[in-house]
């Protein structure tokens, strides 16, 4: 596995935006704010030209020209890590126009966003063996004050933290908007971790995974290379980290029996399985959990439910790629990283 140099004290973060820019509000005055703080830190700025951009469908611009601006952003030297402007709907059509032959080659360099940002988190690393930070976009590092989570991702990403937990409360409701675009996360609701077997759960292995709407979506295309990345990590086993956006519980389910049958989970030690954007709905009898737990069950390797992974913030930073181990205990959650 790759992993990239940490940002540095003075070094420059640049922004991209292969999905949605921060063009419109509230993302564009949080990002504003956010670039104002990185340089009261210290930090240079370097953006794409897409960064505040509003001309695609889904995304930033034309698929050729978010492929551009990754391309060369990733594998110039004008900056030192990359912070994705925003999530959005169809980075999947930038896919095939992303140069992953020439950013194998180039000098590997730090990655982070999460949701439609998983059509490169997750591909750099299978296609890649290159580390990435499915993690917080940049109109987040805008709030005020930072919440935990966010802080936690930034120490990641410099180097400076290599153990992330669970945090206590999460946001049910999102109260920032045009008028508000600084507010920090409104969490509200107390975070309570289901784990299946119902008992302390302790095991390690390679990190991967990402939102489920995207990786069901690249699923048995030419950029499918999970065969391979399972089979170089086969001794050390994988741990998938999964999360929904606009799934409902069926299709989390679909698409849990897609990557089952697809052979995705050989290897597999651990199930990572964040909060669903459809939290606490229920079809036909079944829920959340049961759209997960009934057909993982088999593998008779833990199952770790409602952790602070994806749309419904805060969000622990997960690196994907990464070799990490995983202790759950009560209604808590470590996981350690190891550079490896």
């Amino acid at each position: 596995m790759r992993y990239p140099e940490f940002l540095k004290e003075n070094g420059t973060i640049g922004f991209v935006a292969p999905s949605f820019g921060c063009a419109t509000e509230p993302y564009y005055t949080a990002f504003s704010h956010a670039r104002e703080r990185f340089e009261k830190m210290g930090y240079r700025m370097q953006l794409g030209p897409n960064c505040l951009v509003e001309k695609g469908i889904g995304i930033s611009n034309k698929p050729e020209l978010c492929a551009e601006e990754l391309n060369e952003s990733y594998c110039g030297e004008k900056n030192d890590v990359i912070i994705s402007c925003g999530g959005g709907e169809l980075m999947c059509e930038v896919v095939p126009f992303i140069d992953f032959d020439r950013i194998r080659a180039a000098k590997p360099k730090w990655y982070m966003g999460f949701s439609d940002n998983t059509n490169f988190t997750f591909l750099s690393t299978t296609i890649c063996d290159t580390a990435a930070i499915y993690g917080p976009c940049a109109s987040a590092f805008g709030m005020e004050p930072w919440h935990e989570s966010v802080q936690d991702a930034f120490d990641v990403l410099c180097g400076r933290q290599k153990e992330v937990h669970n945090y206590d409360k999460w946001e049910r409701e999102w109260t920032k908007d045009e008028e508000h675009p600084l507010l920090p996360y409104n969490v509200t609701e107390p975070v309570y971790i289901r784990r299946f077997p119902d008992r302390e759960a302790v095991f390690e292995g390679r990190l991967v995974g990402g939102c489920m709407d995207c990786l069901v979506n690249l699923l048995g295309t030419e950029f499918d290379h999970v065969a391979e990345f399972n089979e170089r990590y086969a001794d050390e086993g994988i741990i998938w980290f999964l999360e929904a956006c606009d799934l409902n519980i069926m299709s989390i389910r679909r698409a849990i029996w897609h990557m089952k049958h697809a052979g995705w989970f050989s290897h597999v030690r651990g199930f990572l399985i964040g909060r669903p954007l459809c939290f606490g709905e229920e079809m036909f009898g079944i829920d959340q959990y049961r759209a997960v737990t009934d057909l993982l069950s088999e593998y008779q390797v833990p199952v770790i439910m409602d952790l602070d992974i994806g749309h419904l913030s805060p969000m622990m930073p997960m690196v994907s790629g990464a070799y990490a181990k995983v202790h759950s205990e009560g209604n808590s959650f470590e996981l350690v990283y190891e550079w490896r």
